[in-house]
């Protein structure tokens, strides 16, 4: 059985910062693209941030410079450090792993930035 869960999520302050966490299991972790995508009230999910099975890692146009994905085989855990959080950022982060035709989602975890 897959599972992805994650964690780190929670309310923090604009011009905060958080680190998400994403633990995989029941999969070969390390031969997974994994990703981070959002979700706003009333938007559609969007992709955040995506690592590759090699460690290439691409972001939206909005992340670049404030967040990080990075990811751990050893762990099975893929991670997203958040600095400089703004209240755009509010949303349910989701972690996605994605390989060939295969592609799995966690739960979520909601992020919300405000003072």
């Amino acid at each position: 059985q897959v599972q992805l869960v994650e964690s780190g999520g929670g309310l923090v302050q604009p011009g905060g910062s958080l680190r998400l966490s994403c633990a995989a299991s029941g999969i070969t972790f390390s031969i997974y693209a994994m990703g981070w995508y959002r979700q706003a009230p009333g938007k559609q999910r969007e992709l955040v941030a995506v690592i590759t099975r090699d460690g290439s890692t691409n972001y939206a146009d909005s992340e670049k410079g404030r967040f990080t994905i990075s990811r751990d085989n050893a762990k099975n855990t893929v991670f997203l450090q958040m600095n400089s959080l703004k209240p755009e950022d509010t949303a349910v982060y989701y972690c996605n792993a994605h390989w060939t035709t295969l592609e799995y989602w966690g739960q979520g975890t909601q992020v919300t930035v405000s003072s």
